[in-house]
């Protein structure tokens, strides 16, 4: 009688394969699943009613609140590859919504700025997760928000190993001196 090699072989032991790190990753990814889905949902609904995606609109507002930037530094600032950032600045300026243009000191750097209509888009323009985001985050504490914006900024970080470095200067609420983190006014940590 022949004997099966599948069912000969003595029991081996299973190794451990999820360990901590790994259960983590698997818990963040969970929890990170309704976050996406709301991004999705939120950009189709932006498509629908204002011919815009996520992303677009993320990179009009950025420029409305910090004013001309070149692409290199957009693209940092949104978590995002160049040369993603240039094919979204391509659509929004063949839709006349924002502009490149020259520095005239330095033509090697070409900043890009908002239109009239850019402007008024991202004046009314729905936020890229809806204003139910925002409610729910201002019912937090300002400590809270803070942190958990410090926390997915250092998530995101993690995806973008030639950004590893930038990981010292994210600090959590606590770090920071009681001053600072009481001080009214408008903070990038807040919005």
């Amino acid at each position: 009688m022949k004997e099966n090699p599948h069912t000969s072989a003595p029991p081996q032991p299973v190794p451990e394969v999820v360990g901590d790190a790994t259960r983590a990753a698997l818990r963040m990814l969970r929890a990170l699943r309704p976050i996406i889905r709301a991004v999705d949902v939120s950009s189709h609904r932006l498509a629908g009613q204002h011919n815009i995606t996520g992303p677009q609109l993320d990179c009009l507002l950025t420029l409305r609140e910090l004013g001309p930037l070149t692409s290199a530094v957009l693209a940092r600032r949104l978590y995002l590859s160049p040369s993603t950032v240039v094919g979204i600045v391509d659509r929004l300026e063949e839709k006349g919504l924002l502009q490149r243009e020259r520095d005239r000191r330095d033509r090697r750097q070409v900043y890009l700025s908002l239109t009239a209509a850019g402007t008024q888009l991202t004046a009314q323009a729905p936020t890229v997760l809806q204003d139910r985001l925002a409610q729910a985050l201002a019912a937090l504490p300002l400590e809270e928000r803070q942190n958990l914006t410090l926390a997915l900024e250092r998530l995101a970080l993690l995806f973008q190993p030639e950004s590893l470095t930038a990981l010292t200067h994210l600090q959590p609420a606590a770090a920071v001196a009681p001053a600072a983190a009481g001080a009214q006014g408008s903070s990038n940590l807040t919005d």
